[in-house]
């Protein structure tokens, strides 16, 4: 399944869009000078968090919950302080991802990671610092108006991004690799690798719509359907990823590729075969499709980013 042209055209703006609005949130809160209750900015360290975090990347999750806000009304000036808080959370991730103890990535975006650019140690403080910025901005006012809100907003980013989600997922994942069992990969059943990945890759995307629920005061009812497509769309986000890592090649994905089957991890390519990956991969953008039905036309942009993740080459 593919897009068509005009619709490519309408998603790649709304993209660019919402991308250019968290950039400029990003380099806002990413300011050199120190806020109130803060004695200093170390220059090194800001300047890794930038590196970490400016000048690349499609915006996703962003740009999921600017549209997902939108479905109420919202507009994207309200929402991208919520958008930036999770993308500050995308990119320590990626940050801590590509350390020589986790992934031992030398490529992140086309450029060299932290951890190349500057070292090890101020690298992890770059990721340090940009997971608890997120929860900074979703603290302040801007965020939303209402403190309720607010609250709400942080807890579940907290539970999307913690224990029981992103970082959780990521035990579950060295684990897999083998690094707890003597270096033998682990062979997952589907339903556990299932796990390992909503918990990884598909908790911040699922957060992300439902954070724009948050924002937009939705019903329990349009909260559920959001968090369905959320589920469906990082599921189906994963297995476009681990195909890519097949398949891709390194200036399309922007880091090194083939990288997966070499650690031995748990993917759903691995388990299942690529037809059958593929077959699932179109199922999950069905199931979100579905799932906006509530939503009506005004679902329409959320179902063409789910078709988008599931056709990208980088």
């Amino acid at each position: 399944m593919t897009l068509p042209l005009k619709d490519q055209l309408a998603l790649k703006d709304r993209l660019d869009a919402s991308a250019a609005a968290t950039e400029a949130r990003l380099a806002l809160a990413l300011a050199d000078a120190a806020l109130p209750g803060e004695r200093l900015r170390p220059e090194r360290l800001m300047a890794a968090m930038r590196h970490g975090a400016l000048g690349g990347g499609k915006r996703l999750r962003p740009f999921l919950v600017i549209e997902s806000a939108a479905l109420f009304g919202i507009p994207a000036a309200q929402a991208v302080t919520a958008a930036t808080a999770i993308e500050c959370i995308h990119c320590y991730s990626l940050v801590h991802d590509d350390l020589p103890a986790m992934d031992d990535d030398d490529l992140r975006r086309g450029r060299p990671t932290v951890h190349r650019a500057y070292d090890e140690a101020t690298a992890i403080l770059a990721g340090d610092g940009l997971l608890t910025l997120a929860f900074d901005l979703l603290a302040g006012e801007d965020a939303h108006r209402d403190a309720a809100v607010r609250i709400a907003l942080v807890r579940a980013l907290a539970r999307a991004a913690g224990i029981g989600g992103m970082v959780g997922g990521q035990m579950l994942d060295l684990a897999a690799e083998g690094r707890f069992s003597g270096g033998t990969p682990l062979a997952l059943a589907e339903d556990a690798i299932r796990d390992l990945q909503a918990m990884k890759t598909g908790a911040l995307l699922a957060v992300s719509v439902e954070a724009g629920a948050l924002l937009g005061g939705a019903t329990v009812a349009e909260r559920e359907a959001l968090l369905a497509y959320g589920r469906a769309l990082g599921a189906a986000f994963q297995i476009a990823d681990d195909i890519l890592d097949v398949e891709g090649t390194a200036e399309e994905v922007g880091k090194k590729v083939g990288k997966d089957a070499a650690a031995g991890k748990a993917t759903l390519v691995s388990r299942l075969g690529l037809p059958a990956a593929r077959t699932l991969l179109d199922r999950l953008v069905a199931d979100a499709a579905a799932a906006l039905a509530p939503f009506g036309p005004r679902g329409a942009m959320l179902a063409e980013a789910a078709l988008f993740v599931a056709n990208r080459r980088n």
